[in-house]
């Protein structure tokens, strides 16, 4: 569900969405989630001084709450 959630959001920020992908990386009491856009649709899933970055990661650990495990965010270059 997470995945698919980080999946729209970056897809409605960036100019190129079918260079959006989404890798999920399960552990026993966490989850990673690998963002990776085109070079110049970076900036944008960033955002200033990393407002976006964290508004997602914020939004992530809220609907990560029901599961209980930890949700982490990497976004690649």
């Amino acid at each position: 569900m997470e995945k698919d959630l980080v999946e729209y959001i970056a897809k409605t920020l960036v100019d190129d969405p079918s260079e959006v992908f989404v890798n999920q990386i399960e552990g026993e009491k966490s989850t990673i989630l690998e963002l990776r856009v085109a070079a110049d649709d970076l900036g944008k899933v960033i955002g200033k001084h990393g407002r976006i970055a964290k508004a997602i990661r914020t939004v992530l650990s809220a609907s990560s709450t029901k599961t209980g495990k930890r949700v982490v965010l990497e976004i690649l270059d």
